[in-house]
């Protein structure tokens, strides 16, 4: 069974030889970098670049998908935000917000899908599912629509407004949504057999369930519907009071973070007449960056025992994590097996 049979008959509940281990997230690290020969920021603006440090995910750590960017600002950019880079050590951010609350929306632009890195992103995808579109899932990242709305306005102002005033925020919601599905889209027609919507600012450490069910699932929900591929949804921190909604957005699959409770949320899927795997299961920070590669070995374990249909990391990949710690992962499903 090769890595892509291997993933998608999990995400369908059918048998596999083994666990599947990827990443949802960023998975870019410097060890590979090193290898390689291929370093931020050229990783980040260019496709040929991007593919070639995504690809070692699948050829070096052994996981079962690639996936790239490696960033969460292509949308917000290619919508007029400014974008610091960080080095060859560093992950873009938005340093410039285009909008203000008070301010009108300007429509998608006719040729969204040519500005900023978005064309590179394009290319990195039909390079992978290229190298390994037989053999291994070829992922595609987005961001969320509330967490590029929060790129837009600034974080602080959308989180207050979210509160306050959320009509105010809803445009801005409409405008990402539909940033993040053209693009998706066009992942799609690239190769990508799946999406990843990373909503990290509707996390329930930024927002309540309450707001998350007003100014969150709804966008979500018309996004994820809109594609013609599954799609993994991720959200940081403790989503166990969303983990319904979350499945009701339609996600073929949920990325979570440790503290989640695993068991309890496989009870709350059974409800559902599909299968929902849940992914994770490996601290990001604690374990898979600071720890040894045997705790890294032993945190998986415990997490299969605890009912992750999947590995990953709970987040992104902090660059600096061992080749070794990645291995592990892959290792302790193996043994598993």
């Amino acid at each position: 069974m090769n890595s892509r049979e291997r993933f998608f008959n999990k995400m369908t509940g059918k048998k596999v030889d083994r666990t599947p281990v990827f990443c949802a997230d960023q998975t870019g690290i410097y060890e590979e970098m090193d290898e390689l020969q291929v370093f931020w920021p050229e990783a980040h603006q260019k496709g040929e670049e991007m593919a070639r440090l995504a690809l070692a995910a699948y050829t070096m750590a052994g996981f079962d998908a690639v996936r790239v960017p490696f960033c969460q600002t292509i949308e917000a950019e290619a919508l007029g935000a400014g974008i610091k880079y960080a080095g060859r050590e560093g992950i873009p951010s938005v340093n410039v917000h285009p909008y203000k609350l008070a301010d009108g929306v300007k429509s998608i632009p006719e040729d969204y899908l040519k500005q900023g890195r978005i064309p590179e992103l394009i290319k990195a995808v039909k390079i992978l599912k290229e190298e390994v579109g037989d053999r291994a899932v070829v992922m595609g990242g987005i961001i969320g629509p509330f967490s590029i709305a929060a790129s837009l306005v600034g974080i602080t102002d959308i989180l207050k407004a979210s509160f306050k005033k959320p009509d105010s925020v809803k445009p801005f919601l409409d405008l990402a949504e539909e940033a993040g599905t053209i693009l998706a889209k066009a992942l799609i027609e690239a190769g990508a057999d799946i999406i990843c919507v990373e909503d990290m600012m509707a996390s329930m450490d930024m927002i309540s369930p309450k707001i998350y069910r007003e100014l969150v699932f709804p966008w979500e929900k018309r996004q994820i519907e809109a594609l013609s591929a599954p799609a993994i949804l991720h959200i940081c921190g403790k989503t166990d009071p969303i983990i319904e909604d979350m499945a009701n957005a339609g996600a073929a699959i949920l990325s979570v973070e440790p503290v989640v409770d695993v068991p309890a949320a496989q009870e709350k899927l059974k409800k559902f007449d599909r299968v929902i795997p849940i992914v994770g299961g490996i601290d990001a920070i604690v374990t898979l960056f600071s720890g040894s590669a045997d705790e890294v070995f032993q945190q998986s374990l415990k997490a299969m025992e605890m009912g992750y249909d999947m590995i990953a990391p709970g987040c992104s990949i902090a660059p600096g994590s061992p080749l070794s710690n990645l291995k592990a992962m892959v290792r302790a499903a193996e043994e598993a097996s």
